[in-house]
């Protein structure tokens, strides 16, 4: 690591000093001794323990992986180039192409804290979920988990039919179409990159259905799209997958729009009380 043994715990200070937990999504909870979030409320938003956190800001025997690098950028909301300089902090290189980890713009966390009535959620390049809010847990239960091949859309469709359970049948034709051509154009995109090769030869491997779509050429990113969903609390939805490009990292933000007229506004919000209440229980 480049200049003083401290440069990392130092940055780390300096941005969760920066922040108030109205920033992050959190109540503050209230009189705060300090200004900015608890170390507590960072190890909390990026998943990791206390102690590692704080291990970390006094490096102490600590070297964060790249994943533990980017739920930290995501966690204090660093910027594109905010994030780099962490991980050069680190000893790491920047992430590049369909491997760029869970790292989530501040941006696009913002659209996605601010989004409470429907559900919404942000996907990479390569359509493996990095965030979701309430209503898109409640709807698909939680994707943004573990590791990133267990929360890829695409790699769940073709090999976990229970993926699908939510959408009518007459649909999935079209969707795994769409999911394949969408593959091919981030390939396309990313050149040689070992994510997005990895994730192409493990599904010719694991589906016929993949691969006689992957086979037809067809090169298009997923776009605003109508869907049919039947929830098996909320009924049926009738939504737009609205579709919005983050311009700095290429992360897409899925919005579920209900049809004007379609009753799913009104299904949405039984399914937000209902996902509420599981929340707190």
């Amino acid at each position: 690591m480049n200049g003083n043994h401290n440069d990392l715990g130092d940055f780390l200070r300096a941005r969760r000093a920066a922040l108030r937990p109205a920033d992050v999504g959190l109540v503050a909870g209230g009189r705060r001794r300090t200004p900015g979030l608890r170390r507590s409320e960072v190890a909390l938003l990026a998943n990791i323990s206390v102690d590692y956190y704080e291990r970390l800001e006094q490096s102490r025997n600590a070297h964060p992986s790249q994943a533990m690098l980017a739920s930290l950028a995501g966690a204090l909301r660093l910027s594109v180039d905010e994030r780099d300089h962490l991980y050069r902090l680190a000893s790491h290189a920047p992430p590049r192409g369909g491997g760029a980890g869970r790292y989530v713009d501040p941006a696009m966390m913002f659209l996605l804290d601010a989004l409470t009535t429907v559900p919404a959620q942000v996907m990479d390049g390569l359509s493996t979920m990095l965030a979701q809010n309430r209503l898109s847990q409640a709807l698909f239960g939680s994707w943004a988990v573990g590791d990133a091949r267990a929360g890829n859309v695409t790699w769940r469709w073709f090999t976990d039919p229970a993926s699908r359970s939510l959408n009518v049948a007459e649909e999935h034709e079209q969707i795994g179409r769409d999911y394949a051509a969408d593959l091919r154009s981030a390939v396309a995109r990313f050149g040689r990159d070992a994510a997005a090769d990895s994730l192409v030869a493990d599904l010719l491997q694991a589906s016929d259905e993949f691969t006689r779509y992957w086979d037809e050429m067809a090169v298009k990113p997923l776009r605003s799209t109508r869907k049919r969903l039947v929830h098996p609390h909320a009924g049926p939805l009738d939504v737009q997958c609205d579709v919005v490009l983050g311009s700095a990292t290429g992360h897409r933000m899925v919005i579920f729009r209900p049809q004007p007229g379609s009753g799913t506004a009104e299904h949405f919000e039984f399914l937000q009380v209902l996902g509420e209440q599981t929340f707190e229980a």
